[in-house]
């Protein structure tokens, strides 16, 4: 299938024009032209005829702008958002901030046709491409067969898997091992807070009144659970970046390892 946009992995050449960047982000040209004069967006590549030409890291910046604003954050706000992000993220650095933003957002489904779909993909999306979709749980079927119903907050995601040249049994198995990992830790962590709480003598029932432990609970899981999440993910960010290098060690002579 023929198309115009090539522009999936930071390595390649900025490709998309700005019409295609609009589709692609779901936003209209002209909020890609104000967020590039409020410096949201670092202005494009020049090409051939003075034609800016637009790359991943544009767009991934786009669905963090887009996510910041499903939480209510102002325009401000975003902005002084953006200009504490370390100069010079990639497309991925910024995919892994949105996320830590999405996870606290509530889960809220969204209806959209194919059409629309396909200008998020950047391409026309056939039977399979919705069935591996579907699958991942970025979207599910309606009575209509021209309307889905998408979870918004993993779409992002789900479009740019959609490119990786990996089977769907695999990139599902690698679902399943992230979820019992994380569903492990999860419970592991909880037992902690519980602990935490409730203290070692609850059993007795010299602990805290119930109300006291609601409030605890509380307490403890709205200061927590931002800071467990960001440490998980970087700690598995650094975990697979080591595995990455070994593996690129042993495939590849003249890539860099690790000390």
């Amino acid at each position: 299938m023929a198309t115009t946009d090539t522009a999936t992995t930071d390595t390649e050449e900025p490709t998309l024009t700005v019409d295609e960047l609009a589709a692609r982000a779901g936003v209209t040209v002209r909020t890609v032209r104000f967020y590039g004069t409020r410096g949201l967006l670092p202005p494009p590549v020049i090409g051939p005829r003075r034609v800016g030409h637009y790359g991943p890291e544009h767009l991934s910046r786009l669905a963090l702008i887009e996510e910041l604003q499903h939480h209510g954050m102002t325009l401000s706000a975003i902005e002084r958002y953006l200009r504490q992000l370390p100069p010079g993220l990639s497309a991925d650095d910024l995919a892994i901030h949105r996320a830590l933003v999405a996870s606290w957002a509530p889960d809220a489904p969204e209806e959209a046709t194919r059409e629309q779909l396909a200008r998020r993909a950047g391409r026309p999306l056939s039977e399979e491409d919705i069935d591996r979709l579907a699958a991942l749980n970025v979207l599910e079927r309606t009575e209509d067969p021209d309307v889905l119903r998408i979870d918004p907050g993993v779409l992002h995601l789900g479009m740019r898997l959609l490119e990786v040249p990996i089977a769907l049994e695999t990139i599902l198995a690698a679902h399943t091992v992230v979820l019992e990992h994380t569903r492990s830790a999860a419970r592991e962590l909880s037992r902690l807070f519980r602990d935490e709480v409730w203290g070692p003598d609850h059993e007795g029932g010299s602990g805290p009144s119930g109300a006291e432990r609601v409030r605890a609970k509380k307490s403890l899981s709205a200061h927590m659970q931002p800071l467990v999440v960001q440490a998980l993910v970087i700690a598995f960010q650094r975990s697979m970046k080591s595995e990455l290098r070994g593996w690129y060690g042993q495939e590849d002579p003249e890539a860099p390892v690790s000390p």
